[in-house]
This record gives C-alpha cells, sequence and structure tokens, in this order.
C-alpha cells in the first residue's frame, strides 16, 4: 500500500444522487409482518419491497384519502 494517493483526477460519482438513504421510520408490526412474508414468497429483502411499493405509489401519484371521523 502506498504512503500517499493521488486524488487531483478523481471524478465524482455519477450516480452518487441515485443513492438510498437510510432513514428511521416507525411502522406498525402488521405491516412488518406483512412485507416479511411477501419476503418469504418472493425472496426479496421486505425492506426492498416496502421501497418498492412506495416507489410505485410515488410514480403513480398515488394520494391518500382520509377521512377523520368525529
Amino acid at each position: 500500500m502506498k504512503t500517499e494517493y493521488d486524488f487531483s483526477k478523481a471524478k465524482k460519482n455519477p450516480y452518487a444522487k441515485r443513492l438510498k438513504k437510510a432513514v428511521t421510520i416507525r411502522l406498525e408490526p402488521d405491516i412488518i409482518n406483512y412485507f416479511k412474508t411477501m419476503s418469504g414468497e418472493n425472496g426479496i429483502p421486505y425492506q426492498n419491497l416496502i421501497n418498492l411499493y412506495l416507489l410505485d405509489c410515488a410514480k403513480a401519484g398515488r394520494k391518500l384519502s382520509l377521512a377523520w371521523k368525529k
């Protein structure tokens, strides 16, 4: 290994903006169990399934419809 490296000609990662970002989110146990069950059926990690579901919602422009009960 070198004691020093020259990074003067280094290029920025063109995919850096597309990297996933770690976040903390609180989900109900039933939601997690649902995606974990789907994960076992499909062989895809449950975090990836949640990400794919949310991505699909975002691309389709789905809006949440809420009606508060009195």
